[in-house]
């Protein structure tokens, strides 16, 4: 009897720690409360970037915020992403750095024959992957749909892709019967209205081009040229209000031009400062430029009126940098086979 009273009261103790036990978390070995088994609970708890394999594009809508912050001053130093260090033996470049979902897009190419390129993700906190293999990209930017607008030279175009499934459609791909010598960087209006650069640096990546070195804007499938009379215009960029186009250009004898938009349509451009080797740029929410100066190393703060407001130094080349982050006040440096980073107190614009 009293044998029996043991095995009953083992056989209750047993069926209330199964009730207790919540269905929807079943326990797995090593004692992992996530639900998974096997190889699959091997793999870090997900962060807050979206998980690109269950992503659909979707619309973007971020502003800035009404206290946007204060601008830097003075001189920084951006450190280096570890994470992000090439895994490339070919010298290479890092371009066009874009934030999107929690996670910063760019084109990684090398200047091997054709300058072979690959979009890569990087999101804070995990390692880098291969979004998009054989791109063909150096410029990225964001649409107000959530695709990645990318300057191509491999195809000399404007391309759309889609940055879970790497789906590509043409945008735009020659001017007046001829293609591009090899689109380099690109904005975006929030209508559609797509502005960017033709220079010559990739151009012999395929056939063709144009006989002069160009500013164009796109509406609709239609093309105009914006400027003919800068050497090779690289990094280009909005105003926070998209009332001004900004275009750096020139070599080492380089400039930062202005140029006001009426009416949708952008007026003759202006030089507000001077700057050398320049490549990308960034804008800030009060309207500061973020430019870069690419063997200089550095990115040189100016006022929308073209007054220094501080310098960024990296350690390697600088192509171009954007902001990024929870709150977008942190700028995202990319360059010579590293992306760096500096926090700052106001918050920009993510591509």
């Amino acid at each position: 009897m009293k044998t029996n009273k043991i095995l009953m009261g083992l056989i209750m103790a047993s069926f209330l720690v199964a009730c207790e036990r919540d269905p929807e978390t079943p326990e797995t070995p090593g004692g992992d409360p996530r639900g998974a088994t096997g190889p699959a609970a091997e793999g870090p708890i997900p962060t807050t970037a979206a998980d690109p394999a269950e992503q659909e594009p979707r619309p973007q809508e971020w502003t800035c915020p009404a206290e946007p912050g204060t601008p830097p001053s003075g001189e920084l130093v951006a450190e280096r992403i570890e994470a992000t260090a090439t895994t490339r033996d070919a010298p290479g470049l890092y371009e066009g750095p874009a934030w999107l979902d929690g996670a910063l897009y760019f084109s990684d190419f090398t200047f091997e024959d054709g300058f072979p390129s690959r979009i890569q993700r990087y999101s804070p906190g995990a390692e880098m992957v291969t979004a998009i293999p054989n791109s063909g990209t150096n410029g990225l930017t964001i649409d107000s749909e959530g695709y990645l607008l990318a300057a191509t030279h491999d195809r000399k175009e404007i391309s759309r892709y889609n940055p879970y499934t790497g789906e590509r459609e043409s945008i735009v791909g020659e001017f007046e019967g001829n293609v591009f010598n090899s689109p380099n960087d690109l904005t975006v209006t929030h209508d559609g209205v797509i502005y960017f650069t033709d220079p010559d640096f990739q151009r012999s990546a395929a056939p063709g081009g144009q006989p002069e070195t160009r500013v164009y804007r796109v509406e609709n499938g239609e093309v105009t040229v914006v400027d003919d009379t800068m050497a090779n215009p690289n990094g280009i960029a909005l105003s926070p209000n998209h009332d001004v186009l900004y275009v750096a250009g020139g070599g080492e004898e380089g400039t930062l031009r202005a140029y006001p938009i009426e009416n949708g349509v952008p007026g003759e451009g202006v030089d507000i400062a001077d700057v050398s080797v320049p490549d990308g740029m960034a804008i800030d929410c009060a309207g500061n430029i973020y430019a870069t100066e690419h063997t200089l190393q550095r990115i040189r703060v100016f006022s929308p009126q073209g007054d220094e407001l501080a310098t960024i130094k990296v350690d390697a080349n600088v192509t171009n940098p954007t902001f990024g982050g929870p709150d977008h006040r942190t700028l995202y440096i990319a360059g010579a086979g590293t992306i760096w980073k500096v926090e700052l107190d106001i918050a920009g614009f993510p591509n």
